[in-house]
């Protein structure tokens, strides 16, 4: 361990009280691993393709007076790949969300996604609508393909025959960098992230489609999402959420203008507020 991540451990234990940690040390997993840190209302932060729960530092600092539960995925940002070596990724990582808000005995935690992190909470909230206080699902539609012009159903047999030579060829691996920077994740060789579960994880964003669940989820649920400065038809794009989520009973779409995907890094203080309004709403 360097002296930068011995320190920051260090500072992140300090924010961390007895119940906290008590929170953090009962639950075991192979696929996710759990930070708490501060105290207040429970809200759990998850990150999107390849990042780690780094992504989450500013918000915590910007937002506190709630405990903040900082999901790491396995095998992204430099964490082994564990139970994440096989099979499928962001559905088992949903699970073991679940899992963990059951077994911390945790009572309508918030969720807060970023793109892959965003299918993950509202999966959690669509299967275990009991388990959900609240949802904010970042930058990232139902049906990440749809984004692109395709169902998820239309785009699997692509992905298929995609991801079969996505990590063989530099031009594959070229490929998925692009895939990834498209789902919001940095490309391998500079997320240090397992190429396996990126790739695999990855895949299944491209195939899944939970527009069919929306309605099962009952907590209230904001979606905040990104138009560039360079998009032409910001209007095109407040359609495509509006429609895409309109299957979700009272879904808040809330536009962020002049941000990148990583909302939280390219318009900060509007992220920042919008976080504050979610938790207190």
């Amino acid at each position: 361990m360097d002296r930068r991540t011995f320190l920051e451990g260090a500072a992140a234990a300090a924010t961390v009280g007895v119940a906290s940690e008590a929170v953090a040390l009962s639950f075991t997993s192979t696929r996710v691993s759990v930070q708490v840190r501060g105290e207040g209302q429970d809200v759990i932060l998850i990150p999107g393709l390849t990042n780690g729960r780094s992504v989450w530092d500013g918000t915590v600092r910007a937002v506190p007076g709630y405990r903040y539960h900082l999901v790491q995925v396995a095998g992204f940002a430099g964490d082994p790949a564990g139970g994440n070596a096989s099979g499928r990724v962001v559905s088992a990582v949903a699970e073991e969300i679940a899992r963990y808000i059951a077994e911390a005995k945790l009572k309508s935690p918030a969720l807060i996604g970023h793109s892959m992190g965003g299918i993950v909470a509202v999966m959690v909230a669509a299967r275990y609508p009991a388990r959900a206080g609240k949802v904010m699902a970042v930058d990232i539609l139902p049906s990440p393909a749809s984004g692109f012009g395709f169902a998820g159903a239309q785009i699997a047999p692509l992905a298929d025959a995609l991801f079969g030579s996505l990590m063989s060829t530099p031009g594959g691996r070229r490929t998925l960098d692009n895939l990834i920077g498209t789902f919001g994740g940095s490309g391998i060789a500079n997320s240090r992230s397992d190429s396996g579960v990126v790739a695999r994880a990855t895949h299944e964003l491209a195939t899944t489609d939970l527009t069919p669940e929306l309605s099962k989820i009952k907590a209230p649920l904001t979606v905040v999402y990104a138009v560039p400065s360079s998009a032409q038809d910001a209007p095109a794009v407040d359609r495509l959420y509006r429609t895409s989520y309109a299957p979700a009973k009272d879904a808040r779409l809330r536009r962020v203008p002049g941000a990148t995907h990583m909302v939280m890094y390219s318009q900060p203080q509007r992220f920042y507020a919008e976080v504050r309004e979610f938790l207190r709403s």
